[in-house]
């Protein structure tokens, strides 16, 4: 049985990136496989949230991964620290990790070159409390992008570890699922690299972004100064824009426009025009459906008990197994 652990830290509004390139597949998964969803906001601690935001921020992850087409019947979607067996056998694991081995983590490293009045324990353990959060429910298959590539690395060596120290091939050694040719890279609207937060507010489209401004951000997005013969090879710009028609445009608007690139009569102001008005339509039923589960805090409350009731089913049975395995036994 293949079992799916993925997680989310509650940093902002998902946008089109996190839709097309995870959260649509994980709504196919969860009719497939068994799957745990959960808000990581453990994880977040480690830059300082707010309380109230930190609150906030869990809600609005929540509610637009509900929005994404999630379903708490079908999956266990759940919040990280209503499970405290995950911060238990997050401790275990710190037991039996090297110094050593937690310095010579990329993301680390880096984070020691952004922030280096804040490197806290947490950052240096970031690997371990994400292994906990994947090995807690035995997971088979991890949905990882390149940057957590090596934290999966990470996770299968502490698993492998445990199994040998306590001879037993508990834990399994959970590898990367790789959505293949179903994972698609949105690329952001600066002209440059994929759709992200980190890029600035401007480079995204959020689900949950106003017609209003969805138009002013495509409307904003760079191009050049146009095509100068026919059949001429497109820009890094303008591919990002023909790369943001085919998601949500018609076959026959993308051909419109390829074809008035190819002759050299395109505008690109009416182009991205027609995308925005495009992309609002995609838009706004997302927008719609998170801004009705947002003000449903029953429907939430109701979510986040039943995640909680089955995370901790699956949490707590694989604990009583370690603690029994470590030798903790009751007199």
């Amino acid at each position: 049985m293949e079992i799916i652990v993925s997680g989310m830290r509650p940093t902002g509004n998902l946008h089109l990136g996190n839709y097309f390139g995870a959260l649509k597949n994980f709504v196919r998964l969860q009719e497939e496989k068994t799957c745990f969803f959960f808000i990581a906001d453990y994880h977040s601690l480690t830059t300082h949230p707010n309380p109230k935001d930190l609150h906030q921020n869990v809600k609005t992850i929540l509610a637009q991964y509900l929005a994404c087409g999630l379903d708490p019947n079908k999956a266990t979607i759940y919040v990280q620290s209503d499970l405290v067996q995950v911060a238990e056998l997050y401790m275990f694991l710190n037991m039996n990790a090297y110094l050593g081995e937690l310095e010579r983590v990329t993301s680390f490293k880096d984070k020691v070159r952004q922030n280096p009045n804040n490197v806290n324990a947490g950052l240096l353990t970031y690997p371990t409390l994400m292994a906990a959060d994947i090995i807690i429910h035995k997971a088979t298959h991890v949905p990882v992008g390149k940057d957590q590539q090596q934290h999966l690395e990470m996770t299968r060596l502490f698993a492998s570890r445990f199994n040998k120290m306590y001879a037993q091939a508990f834990f399994p050694e959970p590898v990367a699922y790789n959505f293949g040719s179903e994972l698609i890279k949105v690329p952001g609207l600066d002209g440059s690299g994929k759709m992200g937060k980190s890029e600035g507010e401007n480079n995204a489209i959020f689900l949950i972004d106003e017609p209003d401004i969805v138009r002013k951000k495509i409307l904003r997005a760079k191009t050049d100064s146009g095509p100068t013969q026919q059949n001429q090879p497109k820009s890094v710009e303008i591919e990002n824009l023909f790369a943001l028609m085919r998601l949500v445009c018609s076959n026959d608007t993308v051909a419109y426009f390829e074809d008035k690139y190819n002759d050299c009569s395109i505008r690109y102001g009416d182009m991205k025009k027609q995308l925005a008005e495009d992309m609002v339509l995609f838009i706004s039923p997302f927008r719609e459906r998170i801004l009705e589960i947002e003000s449903d805090n029953d429907y939430l409350r109701k979510v986040v008990l039943q995640g909680k009731q089955k995370a901790i089913a699956s949490a707590s049975n694989t604990m009583a197994q370690v603690r029994e395995l470590i030798g903790f036994k009751s007199f």
